[in-house]
């Protein structure tokens, strides 16, 4: 008989057996749904934008401050390392106080401190804006996944997970589109793409302060009003609650950071450092490496859309498999050719495995969450694995100038890093990883956990509290034998919920 997390790959019948078709979900979804969704998926994309922004302007900062590569990428790396600062307290501010006013908060400081950025006068400042902005930016993604996600039915959340994370390819392809057409026309330069970020943040967060508060925390707030509870008591009881949580669910904390840093190093080992590589190690223009990086993000938005659809079908974990043995498969479609047009189509390829795979991270991270810590699990989680992987780009900018090869240049020879060698193994072994950590894994397809208590209610650490068919609240005790959890959870992999 083949092992237990083999069997469990596929989700259980009786849990998609009541679902709605999805065109009838979506039909329902209501204005307030459709624009908190937005809201959440708006909010991504700005955090995208941000990002790379320093990306798609290494060469122009090598230029400006007269720096390597090497010392350039340390700004991403420095970025990546401070974001789980930023998830720790945006995500504490969300499950507490609402998702509202931590995320406008939020955005207001990414874009202060983007806008700061463009105007920087020396490397060092530039280097200090770039860590306090990857505080800002840490807490976007835990926020705008539980705005985004909790206030859509189950059977859209698949479809909604896809095309949320998708934001982040679409703001990369935004930053590319800016890079391309405005950078090189603005007096200003490689400052006009941080000053256009910094806006397009203060817009989102206009845009969420016309919307009301989540459903599920409006609900929660008015249960304890009616219990007498002022913040005081309701604070005390959050921090027991989340000292409980961590207590009963520390394995699952390890194993969701294993899981988040193979798939930040997917990421930024396949698209911080890709414009370099196509610049220096292929001989591309710089106009030509930015039209290849829209045509990767247009993979990785079709590969995001998709894999979030397919997941609500056959499950979250099995769709991310396929998708990173496509990675695989495309390796050397990526790296080998010399041409644009083969470059662009391995862009395309690779991107389409990678978003792919991460389009089902938003709804696999959610449902395998305590419920009541869904903003603050997963965004600590996803931030501490983007800390571990921080080193990615210096890592392949170090390990080319170890690897060299050589390219016509003009018709005359040029000793150059061998960035594509390099991105190959690396994101080659990383796939290997995610692999196996996501077989292993659990998962929790289909859970209803927007019926949970919220944090700052006794008992939401140790047993999710469910709605039943008549609204009202019940404590739901699971047997530790039971592979369905009462409320169309399923345990999957290895780490089963009562294990983790």
């Amino acid at each position: 008989m083949a092992p237990y997390f083999f069997r469990n790959l596929l989700p259980k019948r009786e849990t998609r057996q009541h679902a709605r078709p999805l065109l009838t979900v979506l039909g329902e979804l209501t204005f307030t749904q459709w624009a908190l969704y937005f809201s959440g998926w708006l909010a991504w994309t700005c955090d995208a934008i941000d990002f790379f922004s320093v990306s798609l302007s290494v060469t122009n900062l090598q230029t400006q401050f007269n720096r390597s590569t090497h010392d350039i990428t340390t700004a991403i790396t420095l970025t990546l390392l401070f974001r789980s600062v930023g998830a720790v307290v945006f995500g504490i501010l969300s499950d507490r106080f609402g998702r509202k006013w931590p995320l406008v908060w939020n955005l207001v400081l990414d874009a202060i401190l983007e806008l700061g950025a463009g105007f920087v006068q020396t490397f060092p400042q530039f280097l200090a804006l770039r860590s306090l902005f990857g505080i800002g930016m840490g807490g976007i993604w835990g926020l705008a996944a539980s705005t985004a996600l909790e206030n859509l039915p189950v059977e859209a959340r698949g479809l909604a997970s896809g095309f949320l994370q998708e934001g982040y390819a679409v703001g990369y392809l935004l930053a590319a589109v800016i890079n391309l057409f405005l950078v090189p026309k603005a007096k200003a330069g490689w400052r006009a793409l941080f000053w256009t970020a910094s806006g397009i943040s203060l817009f989102a967060a206009g845009i969420r302060v016309l919307l009301p508060e989540s459903e599920v925390f409006l609900r929660a707030k008015a249960a304890e009003v009616e219990k007498g509870h002022t913040t005081t008591q309701k604070t005390k009881i959050f921090m027991k609650e989340t000292k409980d949580m961590l207590k009963k669910h520390w394995l699952l904390c390890i194993y969701a950071v294993l899981l988040m840093t193979g798939f930040n190093f997917l990421s930024h080992g396949s698209q911080d450092l890709y414009p370099t590589y196509l610049t220096v190690s292929k001989g591309i223009s710089t106009h030509n490496a930015t039209v290849a990086t829209i045509i990767g993000n247009c993979g990785a938005i079709a590969g995001g859309i998709f894999a979030g659809w397919l997941s609500q079908y056959i499950g979250r974990r099995l769709t991310i498999i396929i998708h990173v043995a496509l990675i695989g498969a495309f390796i050397p479609l990526w790296i080998l050719p010399s041409t644009f047009s083969g470059l662009a189509a391995g862009a395309f390829c690779i991107q389409f495995g990678v978003q792919g795979a991460w389009g089902v991270i938003p709804i696999q991270l959610a449902e395998m969450s305590p419920p009541a810590f869904r903003a603050t699990f997963p965004g600590v989680a996803y931030q501490l694995g983007n800390m571990v992987s921080s080193a990615s780009a210096q890592i392949e900018a170090t390990a080319g100038e170890h690897l060299r090869t050589t390219i016509i240049e003009n018709g005359v020879p040029k000793n150059v890093p061998d960035y594509a060698t390099v991105q190959g193994i690396l994101i080659g072994v990383v796939a290997a990883f995610v692999v196996i950590v996501t077989i292993i894994g659990p998962e929790n397809h289909g859970s209803h956990f927007e019926k949970a208590k919220a944090a700052f209610e006794e008992g939401a650490a140790v047993e999710g509290p469910v709605v039943d068919d008549s609204g009202e609240r019940v404590l739901r005790n699971r047997s530790s034998d039971d592979d369905d959890d009462g409320s169309g959870n399923e345990k999957g992999g290895v780490l089963s919920d009562e294990k983790a």
